[in-house]
């Protein structure tokens, strides 16, 4: 899998014009984890929110991709940079909602390539463990 590698995310106090990947936050840690190992190969994962339930997890794509993501399992939304602020950011307490991975800590956002084939593997690892039982 190739990745464009030319999204990066904006620096401290610049507004967010990004889509945003929600997925249930069980199979979204699977895919951070898958990405991490194959950094290397498929580029990096950008910065991940979490609600502050902790069911899901949030990775923030490259403008655009909202307008063909169609993966069963998981929602993508255009934000249009409504309130989102990377300055603003602050590492979350207890019960908010944050960043799992802030934008400082990862750089990039994540290619929706990469992060489609990881939610991908992450659910058929999850579904394989499940039925393990």
């Amino acid at each position: 899998m190739e990745s464009t590698g030319t999204n990066t995310a904006p620096g401290p106090g610049a507004d967010l014009d990004l889509d945003l990947v929600t997925v249930p936050a069980r199979q979204g840690l699977e895919a951070v984890d898958i990405i991490r190992r194959s950094a290397g190969r498929s580029g990096p994962v950008g910065p991940v929110l979490h609600d502050g339930s902790g069911d899901t997890l949030g990775f923030l794509v490259p403008p655009g991709t909202a307008d063909a993501w169609d993966l069963p399992g998981s929602a993508c939304t255009q934000t249009n940079g409504r309130g989102m602020r990377f300055g603003d950011a602050v590492s979350p307490t207890a019960g908010a909602t944050g960043w799992l991975l802030p934008p400082e800590a990862v750089g990039p956002v994540t290619d929706p390539e990469v992060l489609r084939a990881a939610l991908g593997e992450a659910a058929r690892l999850i579904e394989a463990a499940d039925n393990c039982r």
